[in-house]
């Protein structure tokens, strides 16, 4: 039996008592003596420089990277707890600003390191430990890295400029109120409580909600159109331009140490496989007695389900998953809760959908819902607890290193998701709601795979159009005609799914984030049917790639359970298992 849980905002008393604490300012004090202490040795690197020194300076630097990840990691969260509070607005600004200058003042030892020869190099890090592949990871970026007045340059612009954009784009969206009328009253709504009815039974609610949502974006979509291509126009400038990277999505490639041409295979053998899903759009149709489903009824449920779980009994349900793997999992997932470090309410200007941040390896990380009772939004604290459980399974490892490449980030989430499916399965005697569950895996797997890829080569249009002189009207029709491409004949698209691309948050934070769901997603759908066959034997091994974080290469920790992720015969083998389970629900008699 667990504690007892209940839907509240998280503590981050661990990290300040509060904003305008004594600690708070005392921390700002500390890190700025670091720094100046830090400054002072710049002398000693030179390339005959002792392994002692050396590694001394870098004990330096992560003592300061921690204290700039603890000040940051707190103004952040804050943010997200309502992104129309103005104090958090303007101090989320203010350290912003005070970073940058000091990451400024540090900025020479990674120069230094890049620019170091190669011979002196391997000699230093012969004997980094834990932080070896962290200083090869940084000489990867030599081509692209620019004198340190320009790097200056850059840190200062992307304060005032990327950042600040992306804080707009924040504080106009999620202050945004929905109005729609369910079962007779008008009601309004966040964006998350407005999105629990795309999986609801009736089909005129499902379109009313989705009109709705893009009435309101549509509005305002040339603002955050032109948000938009301001910071894909600054991407380009400072990427392309500057540092001389192939393409826009070669950045992200490089930040996540990803070969080009395995991000090419794992796109291209999803846009070869929208047939699939296409397969099990027309599928779905016919268990809904429609001619076509329309883009309103893509997640819609089969069977009319409206079981919801409460917020103890959705923790109970994960945490019963978690400990059927393996009790140090539960454990982990159990301890984000019981430090107060989940926020699960609904409020209005709250940050809407879902992420799990960590700030440091020495805390738990910090995990934002907008829990909603419904069977996604249990698989979202399954998601959001797994990548939690990832952090906290690589916290041994240095500040520069427990974090995972990205791709590799979604896999314990992901994972998470798949144990508390077959836990739902396997407690679940209603034959309607196993039916609506085994679907929703499908509708899970397109939503995750299918729709992000397609995401991605939106994203790898949209920055080529852009830099064209396209305009945002351009890139409206552009996202249909990639939405017509996805669903083919078997979904009807209506014209307001033009403005869905605006309301797409990574595109704005992060470009080309989006690709990693698809590489996870495929990634776990091959371990999961290795679990299934091996069993405990399989356990091992598989902790050990979470506990890795990014102390090693992607290829090289998936290479040790012999996945070659640029081969596109491996990406085709998880949709071969996707293939199964459309075929599976093929084959059921449709009621």
């Amino acid at each position: 039996m667990t504690a007892t849980y209940t839907q509240k905002r998280w503590s981050l008393s661990a990290l300040f008592p509060g904003h305008d604490s004594p600690e708070f300012e005392g921390a700002m004090e500390s890190l700025e003596q670091a720094v100046s202490q830090f400054e002072e040795l710049r002398p000693k690197l030179t390339g005959d420089i002792d392994e002692k020194s050396f590694q001394g300076i870098i004990k330096e630097l992560e003592e300061i990277t921690v204290q700039i990840h603890r000040l940051y990691g707190f103004v952040g969260l804050w943010f997200t707890e309502d992104t129309q509070n103005q104090d958090a607005q303007a101090l989320q600004a203010r350290i912003e600003q005070y970073i940058v200058t000091l990451q400024n003042k540090i900025l020479f030892f990674n120069l230094w390191w890049k620019k170091l020869d190669q011979k002196n190099a391997d000699r230093l890090m012969a004997n980094a430990g834990d932080l070896q592949y962290w200083l090869e990871e940084i000489r990867h970026f030599t081509p692209h890295t620019l004198s340190e007045p320009e790097e200056k340059v850059l840190n200062i612009k992307n304060v005032t400029g990327f950042s600040a954009l992306n804080t707009l784009y924040d504080s106009i969206t999620n202050r945004y109120c929905f109005q729609v009328e369910v079962e007779g009253k008008k009601k309004d709504l966040t964006r998350g409580e407005l999105m629990v009815y795309a999986r609801h039974h009736d089909p005129d609610l499902r379109a009313a909600i989705y009109q709705e949502l893009y009435r309101v974006y549509g509005e305002d979509g040339p603002i955050l159109g032109q948000i938009y291509q301001t910071l894909v126009r600054d991407w380009a400038n400072e990427n392309i331009d500057l540092r001389s990277y192939q393409s826009p999505i070669a950045v992200r490639n490089l930040q996540n140490d990803i070969p080009d041409q395995a991000v090419s295979a794992l796109l291209e053998v999803c846009e070869s496989n929208a047939p699939t899903f296409q397969r099990f759009f027309d599928l779905k149709a016919r268990w809904l007695k429609m001619d076509h489903l329309r883009r309103y009824d893509v997640y819609a449920p089969v069977a009319k389900s409206d079981k919801t779980y409460g917020f103890q009994e959705g923790v109970d349900m994960v945490l019963d998953a978690f400990q059927t793997f393996d009790p140090r999992i539960a454990e982990l997932a159990q301890k984000i809760l019981d430090d107060d470090h989940v926020d699960s309410e609904i409020r209005k200007g709250k940050q809407s959908g879902a992420f799990c941040w960590s700030v440091t390896p020495n805390f738990s990380p910090w995990v934002l819902l907008n829990y909603q009772g419904t069977a996604d939004a249990v698989a979202t604290m399954a998601h959001e607890l797994g990548h939690g459980i990832h952090s906290l399974l690589a916290a041994d490892h240095s500040v520069f290193t427990f974090h995972s490449s990205l791709p590799l980030a979604e896999n314990a989430s992901t994972f998470g998701e798949m144990l508390l499916i077959d836990r739902l399965l396997s407690q679940e005697d209603d034959p309607a709601v196993r039916r609506d569950i085994l679907f929703r895996q499908v509708d899970d797997a397109y939503a995750t795979i299918m729709r992000q890829s397609f995401f991605a080569l939106f994203e790898r249009e949209a920055h080529k159009m852009t830099q064209e002189g396209a305009i945002i009207d351009d890139l409206s029709d552009m996202y249909l005609n990639n939405l017509k491409k996805q669903f083919g004949e078997t979904v009807e698209l209506s014209d307001e799914f033009r403005w869905e691309w605006v309301s797409i948050p990574h595109f704005y934070k992060t470009p080309f984030y989006v690709y990693a769901y698809a590489f996870g997603q495929l990634l776990v759908l091959s371990l999961y049917q290795r679990y299934q066959k091996e069993g405990d034997s399989f356990k091992p091994g598989y902790i050990k790639i979470l506990e890795a974080g990014g102390s090693q290469a992607p290829a090289a920790i998936l290479s040790d359970s012999g996945i070659d992720i640029s081969s596109k015969e491996f990406w085709q083998g998880g949709f071969d298992v996707i293939e199964r389970m459309v075929k599976e629900l093929e084959d059921l008699p449709i009621e």
